[in-house]
């Protein structure tokens, strides 16, 4: 039986005399409805409805890329208590296809606030819904999948409900979307190096966050950040040190462009490391499939287990695809590249959340190690990418001096 904690009275077909602007619907493509109130901006919006369980973050998760597309609902009940800043920007915008909340703060109280989250949403035209049951929504997902939705507000509340479903059900769906284009720099871009220089990185900006890039900075690299529509030619001409592949947004398996430079670019030797959406386009690019989650993780609360120190780290994600590795042995790349072995996995449901190669220098995982928001468990990833360049590095200049 449909879950519908808010039911919405029949449509009568009159017209109201006052119309209500700030009655909202969420409405999912297996016809479930809820009713609440506007928050944010008025109209309506649509994209694949999921769940974020973090109880804090809602700017970092709001400014990341990897959600465009994506109507966030998030699970923890008060939001928006801490207002927004300029410091937490994790992008240049809100990308968010929406924005539901049960809760809403009726005040900021923050010393580090600059305005209100409300505030925010309705800048950027973000169509939100609160005061409804987020955690019976996130019920109805988790029993059915993550789905196409769509937030009508103000005028578009009213629209019949036959009229919004046949609206929701004809919007994209996220498998075999690929949304690298929407999200990328149009242009090449470069941060210095913070103290010691290592070397310089390649950054595929498939969505990246401000975070990582900091991050990488400050373990030595010169960061070059450049464009979704590069070629490995392009790559290769900075002559870097290193390849990085950002998280992002869409289905990996409509990303065969930037799998056939990985590829590339592996069989030059230059170093790899890539996260969450980096983490599934080597997958690919060593020959693994990936495939859709029926739910997907995501938030800031989930154990991954790292499989060669024993050691269980509480995790950042937002991934809505996972490739399919054996988790049971080491395996075979069916594209050249040696020996690959799953060296993360979720503990919730044994999902891979890391690939490393034994026999070129690259690794990946699945989840945000740049903690933004978030813990800092996996923030020792960046460390071992350094000290994979720094080694590989040597291994060259040996080669070198031998010859």
């Amino acid at each position: 039986m449909t879950e519908t904690p808010n039911p919405i009275p029949a449509d009568t077909g009159a017209v109201p005399v006052a119309v209500d602007l700030d009655r909202a619907v969420l409405v999912l493509e297996d016809g479930s409805r809820y009713e609440g109130r506007a928050y944010g901006a008025r109209g309506r919006t649509f994209g694949e409805a999921v769940f974020a369980t973090g109880m804090t973050g809602y700017q970092e998760t709001l400014t990341d890329p990897s959600y465009a597309g994506q109507i966030v609902l998030m699970t923890a009940p008060h939001i928006g208590n801490t207002g927004m800043n300029d410091d937490d920007m994790e992008s240049s915008k809100i990308w968010v296809a929406g924005f539901v909340v049960r809760d809403p703060s009726r005040v900021v109280s923050n010393f580090r606030s600059q305005r209100s989250l409300d505030d925010d949403l309705a800048e950027a035209g973000i169509v939100g819904i609160s005061r409804i049951d987020t955690r019976a929504v996130t019920r109805h997902i988790r029993s059915l999948g993550a789905m196409r939705a769509g937030v009508f507000s103000g005028e578009d509340a009213w629209l019949s409900p036959g009229e919004q479903l046949e609206l929701v059900q004809g919007g994209e769906q996220m498998a075999g979307r690929n949304l690298s284009g929407a999200v990328s720099t149009d242009e090449l871009y470069s941060l210095d190096a913070v103290g010691e220089r290592v070397g310089s990185v390649a950054v595929l900006d498939l969505g990246v966050k401000t975070s990582t890039l900091k991050y990488l900075a400050e373990r030595g690299f010169d960061v070059h950040v450049l464009p979704q529509t590069v070629t490995a030619d392009d790559v290769m001409a900075l002559k870097p040190d290193a390849l990085f592949f950002s998280n992002g947004p869409g289905d990996p398996g409509a990303s065969d462009r930037h799998v056939e430079l990985l590829r590339t670019t592996l069989r030059e030797g230059l170093p790899y490391f890539g996260i969450c959406f980096g983490n599934q386009l080597l997958g690919r690019a060593l020959g693994f499939e990936t495939y859709k989650l029926p739910f997907g993780h995501r938030g800031i609360n989930q154990p991954v287990l790292d499989r060669e120190t024993g050691r269980v780290e509480i995790t950042a994600h937002n991934h809505g695809f996972a490739v399919a590795a054996p988790t049971d042995r080491v395996s075979d790349s069916a594209e050249g590249f040696g020996r690959v072995e799953v060296s993360h996995v979720g503990l919730n449901d044994n999902v891979v959340e890391g690939l490393n190669c034994l026999d070129i220098p690259a690794f990946s995982v699945q989840y945000h190690p740049e903690s933004a928001a978030g813990p800092h468990d996996a923030n020792y990833l960046f460390d071992r990418f350094r000290d994979m360049v720094i080694a590989s590095k040597t291994t060259d200049d040996s080669q070198e001096a031998g010859e």
